[in-house]
Parts: C-alpha cells; structure tokens; sequence
C-alpha cells in the first residue's frame, strides 16, 4: 500500500496534470535520482484506480513487465507511455519492496451537454460544430474543453454575424466519474451591414457590381424584402457571384484579391472592402469536342452554347458541360463527365475542348422503398416512370420523384443510385420517403360573406394505404345544409384511369347568399372517370343525376317568377360533363411558378326536365421575380345557355360576381342583372346572378417584412376586375347588359391569406372605380374557415 512505505522510499508525483507534462518530466527524474538509483528486478506490478480503463490496455502500455530489471529511464518512460493515452490526469508511481505500483486516477467522461439560450442557431447545429472540435456526449473531459467549446461556439456565431455572443460554461460532477456541461449562450443582435465598398472596378460601376451582391444595407426598400443577413457565407457567396459575373463578360484572369471586414466597437455594424483585379477580356478563338460519342456527334454538337469568335463566357460553358451530361444521363450513362477545357492560345485568345467520357451504360436492377410504413408499395411503384432492367434515367427518375411529390402523402422525398457490387453496369435505386397523415376527421367554424359556417367532415386522400381518396362531410351554414360522400381511385385499371362517385343531399336558402329569394331542395349522385393524357394533361368525363324542387316566396324575384311560371318548379336532370386540365404549378398551396388550365363543359341531356348547358374556362399564371416577389395573373370566363323546349336555363346555375375570391372590393355576389322588389326596401335591387361571367386580375405577391417563414402566408398587391352579363335581359331588370367591356368593375388594394389551425383566413382592404351607384361595395372584406 502507498500508506505503508516508509523506509523504502516512495515515488509520488502528487496531481500531475496532463498538460504539464515538462513538470511531471523533472519530478520523475528528481526523484527517480533518490528513489531508484540502482536497478532492481521487478517481482509484480500492481495497477490501481481504474474503472472505466481496462488493466489490459495498461500493461499494453508500459514497457516493462515482471521480470524486467527496472532502471531510471524504464520510470521516466512508463510515465510517458500512459500519458500518450490520454486517458488519465492524475499518475502516481512507486515502489514496496520489489513491487512496482501505479495509481491512476482517470479523467471523467462528458455524460451531457445543455446548451440554453440558443435561437439563432439551432442546437443540433452547434453540436455538430462541437463534435468536429472533439467535443460530444462520451468524449473524455480535459481541462482545455471550456476554453475549447467557448471558441468553437463564439466562432459559430461570429460566422453567422453575431460578433457579441457570449459563451459561459460550467461543469457539474456526475457519479461514476462523469460531468455534466453546461452552455449559457447570449446571442446579442446580429451585426447590421453598413456598407460595401467595392475598389479596383473600372470597366464596371460599383453600383453595376453591388447589384449581383445579395448582401445589401439596409434602405427605405427593405420593408418590402427581406434583407439577406450578414455572415462570412453569405458574404463567400457574393463573392462567388462577383467572379461570375466578370468571368460570364469575358474577363478570365478576375480575381478578388482580398476582403476586408470592419467591426464597430458596438460590434453591432459591419463594413465591407472588397478588393478586386478585373483583368483583360479574352475572345474564344475555337470550340472543338473530344472523347467518346455513344450518342450522334452532331446531336452532342447542339447542345454546345459557345461559339468561335465570341466574347469568354465561363457561364455558357458550364451550361453545355451541364446539357451534355444531362443528354448522357437520360440516355443511361448516369457517371458520366463533361469537362470544358480551356487553353491559352495567345494573350487574349483561348481554345475550348469539351471532353466526353460518358463511362458504362447503366441498367437499374432493383428500385425499392423505405420510410413508407403505411402506404402500401403498389401505391408508389405505379408512380414510377423509371422502369426496373431499363437503362437508368436521371430524368425519368426525377420525374418519379415529383410525382411521388404531387401524391399529397409525404413529407419528403428523396432518391440515391447505388451501384451493384460486382456490376459495373448495374445500379439500385432507393427512394426514402416521410410519411405524414393526409387525413382529417374535424369538425369545422367559420364566418364569411355568406355567414358563419359549422361542419363534420372526414376525408382522407390515402385511405388506408391504398392511394384512393374518401370524404363524408355534414355542413351546416346561414345558407346552406349539405350532406355529401365521395370516393375516388386514382389507378381504377392498370392505364392510370381514376375512377370516383359521390352523393349529395342538400338543401339551399339563397336569400341569405346575397341574391334573389329562392329555396332548393336537392339530393343527387355522380359518376366521373379521370383519363391521363400526359404527366401534367388530364381529361375527366362526368356524369350526374340530380332531382331539385324549386320554391319562391313572397320575397322572390320577377325572374324566378317567370321562371317557375315558364318551366315549372320540379326538376329531374341527367348531365354529362367534360373537363380538359392542364397544370404545371410548382406547387398546390401558395404557388410561384407555372400554369394552370381548366376548360370545362355540362349539358343537361335531352329527356331532362330542363335542357341546358355550361362552359368555363379558368387560367392561372404565376412567375417568380428577384427578392422573392411573384407576379401572376388570373381570368375566369363562363357562359351557360338554354337548348330544345327550355327558354331560360335555371336560376340556381347563374354566375356571381364580386367577393373576396372574385373581385374585391365588392360585395359577395353583388355584380351583374339585378331585379326590383316592390314593396319591400330591404330586398330592392338583390342580384339574380347571369348567363356570362368574365373576371379575373393581377397580383404583385411579396413577402411581409420581418417574417421569416412566409410558406403559410400570402401577402399581394392587387388589380381585380369583372362583371356578371346577360343576353336576355328583361325590362324590370337593372345592371343588366349584354357582353360589354365598358361595363366591367375595378378596384386596387391590398390582400393577405393565412392558413390557420381554423382554416384559411383571408382580409382586403379595396378601392374601386368604374362602379356604379347600384353596387355594393366594401373597403374592407375578412373570411375565416371558407376554401377557396
């Protein structure tokens, strides 16, 4: 026992710490002098201390073993052996009798790190920054771990423009020797950008060149966008895009010679120098294609943008680097490699050798899915337009892709090619997906134009895996009973015909939906068969029976009058439908690109008790511009018309107009034909709707200032306009016309859209013009809980 040596001497190196190993050095040799100055054979050797450390790996360690003659170079040479470990922090080393003992006291374990106080960057982030310092959760603790993990996560923040974050760390023992750390993280703001100053431009302004800098000062403009914060990546970024936009105007040898960040002392703004040599523009003398051509030369040769005797541009280049290797990819040589070469052929000339290394044609063998624990296989194999023992595809994968995307079932969808061992021309493709549930049993409240709304509703668009869609929904609105089932499958053959049918009962008040006093009462059933033509076309044929009774009171129109007198008030209907759909939206929700085109048309078949028919047409455009702002344009036109014995198709298939999903700022379905009630003041003049419509408008859509995830929210400038006609006017009628431009209504404002836990709810605020003193308007329209 180290207790017991007394006479003997005893070699003690008492709370050697690791990094003072020079220390620990002279102490062994100090006393190595007095303690072991003649050599001696080692009977045993008695190792403790330990618990976690194996007494195994210890002798591993050391250079001696029992037996040995022992001298004072073998003491200072174990010391140094387990000390290379790095396991311990304490070692003591002595000698009873002709044993040779080591005590070791082992550094603790990091058991877990709380890190509090974090936003700006979420905590799996920071520890990740951690464990590439060596720092993380079963890592030995070192003295040198605090100051460690304090510079690790300042560097993260200062990187991220927050140069006054503060990091204070503490431990807190554990038993078993272990340590608990803890992490206070005051963040402070984030260093504002001030300005940018751009030196050694002359063939450029340094407006020009700021212009391609996302990294901007803030202005007055930047309540309409949302400002690119300042942090060293950002700012490599701009950088990058400086370069090319010199390098894409022929100017090869430009360089960013250094950059240059001022701090306030605040630390709260940061200015920019950015130093720059442009260089001498170069003009391309020849384009030539080298390699292997498994595909024509001359097809290859197209997809080539750069041309002899043209101004350099490193932007075309790498366009048709990127076009020919699509080519190849499409065509089964998934690894291939484009390079556009450059030499110099004189001063300010260069040749361009594209060359082509297209590799092994690859064929898919086996294509499988993960993550899709309760949709069923089948659901996403149909899906696929890569097909297994084809040649692979990139595109033909990526198009499986976003039609898994476009199923509304997943989170997310990814895909990776995984080569076969021991097949060079072989791949498999794993598609991971996340599932998220794409039902909804809920009962819904709203308020709108046509007043509150309360419903029981359960749909489910991958009802039990199987892809197919159902809904039953109980609604009950100021205007409105609804009682509705559907189903529908979206793969009824094996050709991808969808199949859906439905039923309704339903029972209408439609004095209380801003127009003419009627009821309805009205229960049906349809048919529809859905036909793909291509990836975005689809064709869908309808048929429906329906039964109405129509019933007017005292508060009714003339024109439902003459109708009811006319044709009856008892109607049985057979209609047969068809609608032609192109959409190429990047999106359901929210979208920023693309078009949408739905033509539609009805017509109640002859031997109905009305004959009648219907067209629409809806168009939707939506393009992205700079700073996440996004123009689109809409335009909906409809008509309807009667055929055969029917003189006036019926009322409660007229168009509307005006409303906060029509044109706003105009009351819901308040323009077109009116009708005179006489007698009774507060119906004068309720709208009886017409036979054609035409609507539509244009939006500025752009992100609210200072709200960071913009996705369930949608904020526009807007320019509405529209009106409801008719060809058979009547003579007690008012506002009503024939097609005519000069009678469309306008207005100007401003709209916002939020999905909500309740629902979408939506608010405008509307100036109108070109109204007349007939039509109801509202400079303020809101809605909650209604789909549009």
């Amino acid at each position: 026992m180290f207790s017991s040596m007394t006479y003997q001497g005893f070699l003690y190196f008492k709370k050697m710490k690791l990094n003072s190993f020079n220390f620990l050095f002279l102490t062994i040799f100090f006393f190595s002098n007095l303690v072991f100055s003649s050599s001696w054979i080692i009977e045993d050797i008695r190792i403790s201390g330990l618990q976690r450390v194996s007494a195994g790996s210890i002798f591993a360690e050391i250079p001696v073993t029992i037996g040995d003659s022992i001298e004072q170079d073998e003491i200072i040479e174990i010391s140094k052996s387990i000390f290379s470990t790095g396991q311990f922090d304490d070692i003591q080393i002595g000698r009873e009798g002709n044993a040779l003992l080591i005590n070791l006291v082992e550094r603790p374990t990091i058991d877990e790190i709380v890190i509090e106080g974090n936003q700006a960057i979420k905590t799996d982030n920071l520890m990740d920054g951690l464990k590439n310092s060596g720092i993380f959760e079963g890592a030995l603790f070192r003295r040198s771990v605090f100051e460690n993990l304090s510079s690790e996560l300042e560097r993260q923040y200062v990187s991220q423009g927050k140069y006054a974050a503060n990091v204070e760390v503490s431990s807190d023992p554990l038993p078993r020797n272990r340590v608990k750390l803890n992490v206070e993280i005051e963040e402070g703001e984030t260093a504002k950008l001030q300005s940018i100053n751009i030196v050694g431009n002359n063939l450029f302004s340094e407006d020009e060149l700021k212009k391609v800098f996302k990294l901007r000062p803030r202005s007055w403009l930047s309540i309409f966008r949302r400002n690119t914060p300042y942090s060293k990546e950002n700012l490599k970024g701009d950088l990058e895009s400086l370069e090319s936009f010199y390098k894409n105007r022929g100017y090869l040898n430009f360089s960013v010679n250094n950059s240059i960040i001022t701090i306030s002392e605040d630390k709260q703004k940061v200015f920019i120098t950015v130093n720059i040599s442009e260089g001498d523009l170069y003009k391309i003398n020849n384009v030539s294609l080298a390699g292997d051509f498994p595909v024509k030369e001359e097809i290859i040769r197209s997809l080539i943008y750069v041309v002899d005797d043209s101004t350099f541009s490193q932007e075309l280049i790498t366009f048709s680097e990127e076009s020919i290797n699509n080519l190849l990819n499409n065509e089964g040589f998934l690894f291939s490699e484009v390079s556009g070469n450059i030499k110099r052929v004189d001063d300010n000339l260069v040749d361009i050798v594209f060359f082509v290394e297209p590799g092994q044609r690859t064929y898919v063998r086996n294509i499988d899915f993960y993550g899709n624990k309760r949709t069923h296989d089948v659901v996403l194999r149909r899906e696929m337009r890569q097909m297994e023992g084809a040649w692979a595809s990139n595109s033909l994968l990526e198009r499986s892709k976003l039609r898994l995307d476009r199923l509304g079932f997943f989170k997310e969808v990814n895909f990776e090619t995984i080569p076969v061992p021991g097949e060079k021309d072989k791949v498999d493709v794993e598609f991971n997906v996340e599932e998220e549930f794409s039902g909804s049993i809920a009962g819904s409240l709203g308020y709108g134009a046509y007043g509150f709304s309360i419903g029981a509703n359960y749909s489910e668009s991958n009802a039990f895996g199987t892809g197919n869609s159902i809904g039953v929904g109980l609604n009950y609105s100021d205007w409105q009973t609804d009682v509705s089932f559907n189903f529908f499958d979206p793969y009824f053959n094996a050709d991808g015909v969808g199949l859906g049918y439905g039923a309704y009962i339903r029972s209408s008040d439609y004095s209380n939906f801003n127009i003419s006093a009627y009821n309805t009462e009205s229960f049906g059933g349809s048919v529809q068969f859905v036909l793909p033509i291509n990836e975005i076309e689809q064709l869908s044929l309808s048929a429906s029976i329906d039964q109405t009774d129509l019933s007017s009171s005292a508060l009714s129109s003339r024109q439902l009058l003459d109708f009811i007198s006319t044709e009856g008030s008892k109607f049985e209907s057979l209609t047969l439908g068809v609608t032609w759909s192109r959409n190429s939206l990047n999106r359901g929700l929210f979208p920023t690109a693309g078009t949408l085109n739905v033509l539609s048309g009805s017509v109640a078949v002859p031997g109905s008790s009305l004959t009648y028919g219907k067209l629409s047409h809806r168009f939707k455009y939506y393009r992205p511009l700079p700073s996440d702002f996004v123009f689109s344009i809409r335009t909906e036109v409809g008509g309807l018309f009667a055929y055969g014995d029917t003189e006036t198709p019926p009322p409660y298939e007229n168009f509307y107009a005006g409303g906060l999903n029509s044109v706003r700022g105009f009351e819901q379905n308040s323009l077109g034909p009116r009708a005179v009630y006489s007698g009774f003041y507060s119906y004068y003049n309720r709208p009886t709707g017409g036979t054609y419509s035409f609507e539509g408008g244009m939006d500025l859509i752009f992100p609210i200032p200072f709200l960071e995830d913009s996705r369930s929210v949608r904020s526009s400038l807007f320019f509405d306009f529209g009106n409801v006609f008719s060809d058979g006017c009547k003579s007690y009628e008012t506002n009503c016309s024939e097609f005519d431009l000069s009678e469309l209504r306008y207005s100007l404002g401003l709209g916002v859209t939020w999905i909500t836990a309740l629902g979408p709810m939506s608010f405008a605020i509307s100036s109108v013009f070109g109204d007349d003193v007939l039509d109801e308007t509202e400079t303020f329209q809101f809605e909650i809980g209604n789909q549009f």
